[in-house]
């Protein structure tokens, strides 16, 4: 059942268009409730998302410790922190830490930056409208955001 404790992997797994598997991820919230709305990606596509999200706060996700790079988090100033440093295929965020993302995310996603026609840029503002769903849910029910 989604969302209970010892459900830590959670792994989705999405057919592409050549027919082959493509592994995923869910974020979740742990409301125990299998209706509650979530918000899946392919791998590759969740670190497009959190790069774009990087350049936006103003520095290279690669560039950092944790994603092959030497910067510490310390030099940097955001709070998307905790979405970005985070491990994208298990662990929790507190909903204090979901209630931190949101402000953010809600400017990101009301302001975006031009994106020229761009579908990546589109399809980021739209998976920023489902985060920010489930991050509302994880902080109106006081509950954890899984990472699956």
């Amino acid at each position: 059942m989604r969302g209970v404790q010892d459900v830590v992997v959670d792994v989705s797994a999405q057919l592409t268009e050549e027919g082959g598997v493509t592994m995923g991820l869910v974020l979740f919230p742990a409301d125990g409730d299998v209706t509650s709305p979530d918000v899946e990606w392919a791998y590759s596509g969740f670190a497009m998302f959190r790069r774009w999200l990087a350049q936006i706060e103003g520095f290279a996700l690669d560039d950092m410790e944790g994603f092959d790079g030497e910067r510490p988090w310390s030099s940097v100033r955001t709070t998307l922190q905790p979405l970005l440093d985070h491990p994208d295929d298990r662990g929790e965020l507190t909903p204090a830490q979901c209630a931190v993302l949101l402000p953010r995310l809600e400017e990101i996603r009301d302001h975006p930056v031009s994106d020229g026609g761009d579908p990546d840029v589109r399809q980021h503002i739209e998976d920023i409208g489902r985060l920010i769903t489930v991050l509302r849910i994880c902080v109106a029910k006081d509950v954890e955001l899984y990472f699956g």
